[in-house]
């Protein structure tokens, strides 16, 4: 339980803002740490693995990430918006992580250059709900297919824009991009998409079409 750790309307810690909770951590209020984690944990490992593609790596770099929101608290500053710093730390590890990759492959003459993906898992939310559901569904599956094989600058908005749901302005912060090549990218990544599912035909509509 969080009783320690309440705002002074008696908000629980579960639903207060992340700006007040963190900094109840920078307070040296480890419930309230435990909190952002329970906060973000799933939602940091379901944008990092549909990055990086692999459970594993996924999972290490979600740990990593708190690791470093914590020996980073106290430059925190509420001027950002808590989400964008996190996610801008999450990011930057799963693109360093691909470099990686990138680099290890170039030296590698036994490695299939076709084959730079690794393990790839069924992608579930561990929290349930409508987006677990889609990703058991044939259509689902496929669409994360054709997202993993989208080029890493269309694969981050998607994943930033359609999954998380994160605002054209916080993504343009978190990538450190203006705005407008934020909403060109979203849309040049939704076309490929399209293209790559356009034999699907779904009454309700594509989903990963909204503006």
């Amino acid at each position: 339980m969080l009783r320690s750790v309440q705002t002074s309307d008696t908000t629980s810690a579960l639903t207060a803002p992340d700006e007040w909770l963190f900094n109840q951590v920078q307070r040296g209020h480890t419930e309230a740490f435990d909190a952002i984690v329970n906060r973000y944990r799933d939602r940091l490992f379901n944008c990092i693995i549909r990055l990086v593609r692999q459970t594993e790596c996924a999972e290490d770099l979600v740990q990593e990430t708190f690791l470093r929101v914590y020996r980073s608290r106290n430059e925190y500053q509420a001027t950002t918006h808590f989400s964008t710093w996190i996610y801008t730390i999450a990011l930057n590890l799963a693109r360093s992580e691909l470099r990686k990759r990138k680099r290890r492959r170039f030296f590698s003459i036994n490695t299939d250059p076709d084959d730079d993906q690794g393990e790839r898992p069924e992608l579930s939310d561990p929290a349930g709900g409508p987006d677990d559901q889609l990703h058991h569904s044939e259509l689902g599956r496929s669409i994360q297919r054709a997202i993993g094989q989208l080029p890493i600058k269309y694969r981050t908005v998607i994943v930033l824009r359609d999954i998380e749901e994160l605002s054209y302005e916080q993504i343009s912060e978190v990538l450190q991009c203006p705005t407008g090549t934020i909403k060109s990218r979203v849309n040049r990544a939704r076309l490929k998409l399209q293209e790559k599912l356009r034999y699907w035909q779904d009454d309700r509509g594509f989903p990963l079409s909204r503006a």
